[in-house]
Formats: structure tokens, C-alpha cells, sequence
């Protein structure tokens, strides 16, 4: 553990969406693993910087930076990674994490949404991945890691959001043939339900019963499980590990 330590304070982890939910238990368990964490948010700037200010304060030494970001814009991205890149002087992880989702069946979906929730969950995630490739080829190393769900394989009332989760399997597997021999890995983590204060909002009663009687653990997930796949991910112990799709779901491979 301590030698992945030290190699861990020596490297820079970019994680997008990072002020809430899952996003934020990323920051926290990078940190917490010794990483260096630039992560971005698009809305709540005084969040983010509470959750720099906690980093601070529980890790020693560990560097934590939030950037505003919208990563359905080509020139943001080009901006904030520009801006971390002199801020760290390097990124060897990148986490794909922002996302959106609007919810309803496929006749009432307007253009507006179908636009935003591909742009947003699969074409920034290009965007972010093709500008900081540069940097992972001069460092001989990187991770390319993408959190998609369950929903790629199709949900009623999430046309749009299960699209551009299916999407994130062609990316990362065209990076991981394109970059492997670069010492870059791309891969995917697959969700299901977690808890989080979103879906402590958001979930009804009858959907937490559905998903605990047919998830085979027989419960919902808990964020520090999506970090530590994450950070299995970016380790020097995952090389071999590449263009795959790696399920934290419990079980429970599909949604209605």
C-alpha cells in the first residue's frame, strides 16, 4: 500500500463533474489515495470549493483544484485542460464522469434534449479525452476511464441518456486500440443505482424495491465501491486491463 502510495502522489488525476455525487466520492477517494485532483463542475461553485476546502484539510500535502465547465463546449475544454496542464504540469488520469439525463419516452423527447444529453455524455467526453491525449503520450502512461451504466443497453423512458452511454463503448474502445501501445488504457465502468443525496431525492420507494429485489446482492450500491473500481482502473496493477467494461452493479446487468 505504501509504495502505491507514493506512486500515486506523483501522478494527477482529472475528473469531470466532481462537486456532487458520485463525482465527488472520486475526488475524495483519489485524494485519499495520494492523487493530485483537478475536477470540474458546471453549476454550485461554492460546493466545489468546500469540497477543495475538506481535501485540504483531511489530505496533507494533496493538491485539489475546481474548474467550471460545460464539456459540451469544444473551446472550454481546450481552455480548462490548458489551464490544469499549467496548474499540475501534467494529467496521467482522466475520469469521464459529467453527466445528464432527461427522463421520458422516446415520442416526447424534444431535439433540445436528445442534443443535450449526447453532447454532454458522450461528445465531452471526447472533447476531454482527445485534449489531454498529448499529455498521457509525453508521460508514456494514462487512463482513460468512463463512467457509463446499466442503461446502455437500452431503458424505457431514457432513449437519449442510454444512447450516449452505449456511445462510451465505442470510444473508449476505438482509445484503448488506438493508444494501448502508448502505455494508455482506456476502459468502463458500467453503474447501476448508488446512493447518493440525488437519488435519496429522486428514487421512489417502488424503485428501491425493485432494484433490491432483483439486484442478486440484494441492494443498492455505495460510492466508495465506484472509487475503489476507479482506482483499480488507474493503477500501474490494471495495465493489462484495457477496452474493457467493467460492471459495478451488484449483479444486475439490466434496467426496465
Amino acid at each position: 500500500m505504501r509504495a502505491e502510495a507514493d506512486r500515486c502522489a506523483s501522478r494527477v488525476m482529472f475528473i469531470t463533474g466532481g462537486s456532487r455525487g458520485i463525482g465527488a466520492g472520486l475526488v475524495r477517494a483519489s485524494a485519499a489515495a495520494g492523487y493530485d485532483v483537478a475536477f470540474t463542475f458546471r453549476e454550485r461553485a461554492d460546493v466545489s470549493a468546500a469540497l477543495c476546502d475538506e481535501v485540504a484539510r483531511l489530505e496533507a500535502g494533496v493538491r485539489c483544484r475546481a474548474y467550471p465547465l460545460d464539456v459540451r463546449d469544444a473551446d472550454a475544454v481546450e481552455r480548462v485542460s490548458d489551464q490544469v496542464l499549467d496548474d499540475f504540469g501534467t494529467v496521467h488520469v482522466v475520469v469521464s464522469n459529467a453527466a445528464v439525463a432527461r427522463t421520458g419516452l422516446i415520442f416526447s423527447t424534444t431535439d433540445d434534449e436528445w442534443r443535450e444529453v449526447l453532447e454532454t455524455n458522450l461528445t465531452g467526453p471526447f472533447f476531454v479525452a482527445r485534449q489531454f491525449l498529448p499529455a498521457l503520450i509525453a508521460n508514456k502512461f494514462g487512463r482513460l476511464i468512463f463512467v457509463s451504466s446499466v442503461a446502455a443497453s437500452g431503458m424505457s423512458g431514457n432513449a437519449a441518456y442510454s444512447a450516449s452511454k452505449a456511445g462510451l463503448s465505442g470510444l473508449s474502445g476505438s482509445l484503448a486500440k488506438e493508444y494501448g501501445r502508448k502505455g494508455i488504457t482506456s476502459n468502463i465502468l458500467l453503474l447501476s443505482l448508488f446512493e447518493t443525496e440525488m437519488s435519496g431525492r429522486q428514487l421512489s420507494s417502488e424503485n428501491r424495491g425493485f432494484y433490491e429485489k432483483y439486484c442478486p446482492v440484494g441492494r443498492i450500491g455505495h460510492v466508495p465501491e465506484v472509487a475503489s473500481a476507479m482506482l483499480f482502473l488507474a493503477s500501474d496493477d490494471s495495465s493489462f486491463i484495457n477496452g474493457q467494461a467493467l460492471g459495478v452493479n451488484g449483479g444486475l446487468e439490466w434496467l426496465v
